[in-house]
């Protein structure tokens, strides 16, 4: 009875504590000991992957779910970032030096020309919506990106056959009076603007898609994974500028001293290389199921919630309607319980006795719809950091046209010092994720360092502090033009062209800023099954930025202009006053900021909710403090 009873106190089996005591039974071992164990083993299993599937829903191509260990992760994020590094030198190969092929070769103005720039930058930038839409409504991001890629490469080849072919474009011309130069005809304009366009509807299929399928090779609820997550996004933009890098110094110099059809072909090889590089990784991928089109569900919502505008919300909010766990476990989603903000959009899941999809929704539906609709303030603030963006393709490159730009014997293409943008960029990416995040972080707490829309903060105030020096470096500009009589004749201004270095530098800071900080910001804040309409939120801020940057340059032009006054903007810069302008960009940029800072006070973050190895975590901690108190109270 003494033994069956455990009134043997010490152990009978040998065991000693690490001294070589033997051990009391009722201090040592049993389930109090184990609890420490199983706690260990459970972590151990989660970090080194040990849960062989991934856990968010992701399968291949068949349809099947995927082992941790063959897909995904860094190795199937590889292939992606590869093929955004060729894919990017393909894109700005065109864009950067797209104003000079327009001046100097379809003989247009400089407002002409730099609204025709900044008005395909909108479409190549609002066309994401739409592949957002297809991608998670039909096709999957996937197939829809294959698709894409293929009409976007057949835009890259008429648009390098037009550039190409004399009898597509019009004849040369070296008057430096634009007036006197034949312009294009409709039939060239058109061949050149259809390739363009056709170019932009490509990229609208995958500019959303790419950085999102990169992202789901990263499980959200796996600690290691979704830890490895916070850097992709650095990363990402890191092999975005590392193309762009070449693009705006080996292409540009092609196209200003080789030619045109050299200049374009290597970024439509570039483009057809990319491609096959993505497609080879296409064994290596985790793919996300499309889960139906998201402008439905929050439509269905919004009218669900108008049309019930007189039904009262319960006390209580467990009586909304709700699906099962289960449900959304299958989708490899998860449940999201319902929130007091935006409470008139609740009515959407109060029960009235339909069923209808169209008056009735689920608190989860509810709760993403919301999601969605709370970024939409922040979104609208970001289109003006994207006006300043817009200049640099544009004005900025104008300006260098007139400055000199010889080194010896060897002539540097305006568009070229778009690299210092680039190049300012990723140092200050790497700065930022290597030494800023670790410091900040041990006051803040926060992973990140800094929350994102502090981040994109600091951005916007670069952006205004930018397009103050813009307006400073100009002034000096028209002041030598002056004094060296080149005004009127609008010859070269005594210059060298690495005085606007500082106005590509600080835009390459800023943007390290705002742009990463954006594109994280909508990707992360979207719910799991908008998360491409998420990215294209931050494709679509380019793009209205772009065609605010036509509207505004335009409407600048043609008021200054008005009751005979000179006009701030004309063809020839050294006659203009682009110094007004710039000042009248910073100023709208500190508006802008202001704005900003009164939204950001009130925005509230989209919870986290897939960190069940911490619950875990807490829970066998609140394990452990009771055996302690346990054993406290037995001694």
């Amino acid at each position: 009875m003494v033994v069956e009873e455990g009134l043997d106190e010490y152990s009978q089996d040998g065991t000693v504590d690490l001294k070589g005591n033997p051990v009391l039974r009722s201090n040592r071992g049993g389930w109090t000991a184990c609890s420490f164990v199983v706690e260990n083993l459970v972590i151990m299993a989660v970090e080194e992957g040990l849960d062989e599937y991934s856990q968010d829903g992701t399968v291949d191509l068949k349809g099947n779910p995927v082992l941790r260990s063959k897909r995904g992760g860094w190795t199937a994020c590889s292939f992606v970032v590869v093929y955004e590094v060729f894919e990017r030198m393909a894109y700005y190969g065109i864009q950067s030096n797209l104003i000079i092929y327009l001046t100097k070769k379809l003989h247009q103005g400089t407002v002409t020309s730099s609204n025709n720039v900044t008005n395909w930058v909108g479409a190549i930038w609002l066309t994401p919506i739409l592949g957002a839409y297809i991608a998670d409504a039909h096709l999957g991001r996937y197939w829809t990106f294959i698709c894409s890629s293929i009409i976007y490469l057949l835009g890259m080849s008429v648009l390098t056959l037009s550039v190409s072919i004399p009898s597509l474009k019009p004849p040369p011309c070296h008057d430096t009076n634009l007036e006197n130069c034949k312009k294009a005809s409709n039939l060239q304009l058109a061949v050149f603007y259809g390739a363009l366009y056709t170019l932009a509807v490509g990229t609208g299929g995958t500019k959303p898609n790419i950085s999102t399928i990169g992202a789901d090779q990263f499980d959200d609820f796996h600690p290691k994974e979704k830890a490895q997550k916070l850097s992709f996004f650095n990363w990402w933009m890191f092999s975005i500028f590392f193309g762009t890098f070449f693009a705006n110094t080996v292409l540009v110099w092609l196209q200003d001293n080789v030619g045109w059809t050299l200049g374009y072909a290597l970024p439509t090889l570039g483009l057809a290389i990319s491609i096959g590089i993505f497609v080879s990784g296409t064994p290596f991928y985790r793919h996300k199921v499309p889960t139906g089109s998201p402008f439905s569900g929050m439509a269905q919502v919004i009218l669900a919630s108008v049309r019930k505008w007189r039904v009262p919300l319960p006390n209580d909010q467990k009586e909304l309607y709700e699906l099962d766990s289960a449900v959304y476990g299958k989708k490899g989603n998860y449940r999201i319980d319902s929130t007091p903000t935006l409470r008139f959009l609740n009515k959407a899941a109060v029960k009235t006795g339909s069923t209808s999809s169209w008056m009735l929704c689920s608190v989860t539906q509810v709760e993403e719809t919301k999601q969605m609709v709370r970024m939409l303030p922040i979104l609208v603030s970001t289109f003006v950091p994207c006006v300043m963006l817009a200049q640099v393709n544009t004005l900025f490159v104008k300006q260098g046209t007139t400055l000199q730009r010889k080194i010896g014997s060897f002539k540097i293409p305006p568009a070229s010092l778009i690299a210092f943008v680039t190049f300012s960029m990723l140092v200050s990416i790497v700065l930022y994720d290597r030494f800023f995040v670790k410091i900040i972080r041990k006051w803040t707490k926060n992973p990140r360092g800094i929350t994102l829309l502090q981040r994109m903060g600091i951005g916007m105030v670069l952006h205004t502090l930018l397009m103050a020096v813009a307006s400073i470096i100009e002034r000096h500009r028209l002041s030598v033009a002056r004094e060296h009589g080149v005004v009127q004749n609008a010859g070269q201004v005594p210059l060298s062209i690495f005085i606007l270095l500082p106005q590509f530098v600080l835009m390459g800071v800023a943007d390290a800023f705002i742009e990463v900080a954006k594109i994280e910001f909508f990707y992360d804040q979207a719910p799991e099954n908008m998360k491409s309409l998420g990215t294209s939120y931050s494709m679509t801020t380019i793009g209205v930025g772009s065609l605010l940057s036509s509207f505004l340059l335009s409407t600048v032009s043609h008021v200054t202009k008005e009751n005979g006054h000179h006009g701030w903007i004309l063809n020839n810069l050294n006659d203009s006053h682009l110094d007004y302008y710039y000042a009248f960009l910073s100023l709208l940029s500190f508006s802008n900021f202001i704005f900003f800072l009164f939204l950001s006070q009130s925005y509230v973050y989209k919870a986290e909710v897939s960190d069940s190895i911490q619950v875990l975590t807490e829970e066998l901690k609140a394990t452990r403090l009771r055996a302690l108190d346990g054993d406290q109270n037995n001694q």
